[in-house]
């Protein structure tokens, strides 16, 4: 925060924020991981259950992150051959990290 006399934040005598490496700005490692992590607890619980004979929530709460994290990843690759199209609709920026 500044105080008195101070020039706020937003003036253009301060330098700009540098945009994040490419690596931290690509979403696909952590939407994969993501995903596996719920594939891994749905294998677990699956075969917990098997044994059990009952399927109880965690398995299910399992199976739904993992084809929500199936469903998501595909739309983020729709949307990003989109924008390496080029076309109207699509998400601005993603092009970027093609490369």
């Amino acid at each position: 925060m500044a105080q008195d006399g101070e020039r706020a934040p937003s003036d253009a005598a301060h330098r700009p924020v540098p945009p994040l490496p490419r690596r931290l700005a690509d979403p696909t490692p952590v939407v994969l991981f993501g995903t596996a992590l719920w594939f891994a607890g749905a294998v677990l619980l699956g075969w917990r259950d098997l044994v059990d004979g009952s399927f109880d929530i965690q398995f299910f709460s399992c199976l739904a992150g993992t084809v929500l994290g199936i469903i998501g990843y595909g739309v983020f690759r729709w949307q990003r051959s989109a924008a390496r199209r080029g076309s109207r609709g699509s998400w601005q920026g993603l092009s970027g990290l093609d490369t």
